[in-house]
């Protein structure tokens, strides 16, 4: 197959499915993690129109999330029309992956903000389901693909949003790289559940 992996810079997903044989490129407005040949820096709407066969897709969620509805509504009631306004755009982004011309399409996000009316996602999947023991809920957006199914449930031990110390909350300037990082048994199980597809 022909893939895109739209908005990674970490190589993760690209590889897993070029371990399977499969023509895949990342994309991304960052260089790749891993200087590969097979990444392309700048904006993915530009690839879109390209003869693809699957897309997997991580646009920005920052103005989208429910973790941030706290910035949405600073005070009870009261809707921060500026962040309302940079959640539609990211909206608009979100929804050119979801309405691309591509047969195959997977986009990741984590579970959005009411207010601004997604459409309704297809499953969430968690990192403990695939031998990661970390909580981090997750949802996918299913296009001409089945539900990606759990490859090794373990017991969870730190959880995304946890306290101090937890896998992702260690500071430093990369803090924001490994929250938004695919987790290695999640990229594999899309490659070979996905990648065998007819």
């Amino acid at each position: 197959m022909k893939v895109l992996v739209a908005c990674e810079y970490s190589g993760r997903v690209r590889q897993a499915f070029r371990a399977k044989g499969h023509d895949a490129w990342s994309c991304d407005l960052l260089p790749a993690d891993d200087s590969s040949e097979h990444h392309h820096q700048g904006s993915a709407l530009d690839l879109l129109k390209e003869d693809w066969d699957l897309l997997i897709a991580h646009p920005p969620c920052t103005y989208l999330s429910n973790a941030g509805a706290r910035h949405l509504y600073p005070t009870k009631g009261n809707l921060n029309l500026k962040r309302y306004a940079q959640g539609l755009e990211a909206k608009d982004f979100f929804m050119k992956f979801f309405n691309a011309d591509i047969p195959k399409i997977c986009i990741e996000n984590p579970i959005p903000s009411k207010v601004f009316d997604m459409p309704r996602y297809s499953q969430f999947v968690q990192p403990w389901e695939h031998g990661h023991t970390v909580s981090k809920k997750t949802c996918f957006w299913l296009k001409g693909l089945p539900l990606l199914l759990p490859t090794k449930i373990v017991s969870k031990t730190e959880n995304c949003h946890g306290a101090k110390g937890s896998w992702y909350n260690k500071g430093g300037k990369d803090r924001w790289k490994r929250r938004s990082t695919t987790f290695q048994g999640i990229a594999n199980a899309m490659a070979e559940q996905w990648g065998s597809l007819p």
